[in-house]
């Protein structure tokens, strides 16, 4: 198993842009972005949650929303899932869920 990058852009409430790898991860249910990246777009906390680690430890972590355009698809989301993309298990590419189901 191999690990996949796929470039894309990430937009705030103002229209405020920037150019992004992110690490592809299956299992992932938020995609995370340094506090580099929150600020330059202009994020705003929009909640607080508290995640478990693989340890056990819990940590809070705000959270907000932006969009998300990449290659393969775009929408507003903090989640790729609702973009309607998975990560292919075989040739680790994003796919549209719907080919991947048939």
């Amino acid at each position: 198993m191999g690990l996949t990058f796929v470039e894309g852009v990430v937009s705030g409430p103002a229209s405020a842009s920037r150019v992004v790898r992110f690490l592809m991860d299956s299992g992932a249910k938020f995609s995370l972005l340094p506090p580099d990246d929150w600020r330059a777009i202009g994020l705003t906390p929009r909640r607080r949650l508290t995640f478990v680690l693989a340890d056990g430890t819990e940590i809070e972590r705000d959270v907000s929303e932006c969009y998300v355009r990449l290659a393969q698809g775009e929408g507003h989301t903090p989640t790729p899932e609702i973009l309607g993309l998975v990560l292919h298990p075989f040739n680790r590419t994003l796919q549209p869920a719907r080919l991947l189901m048939a």
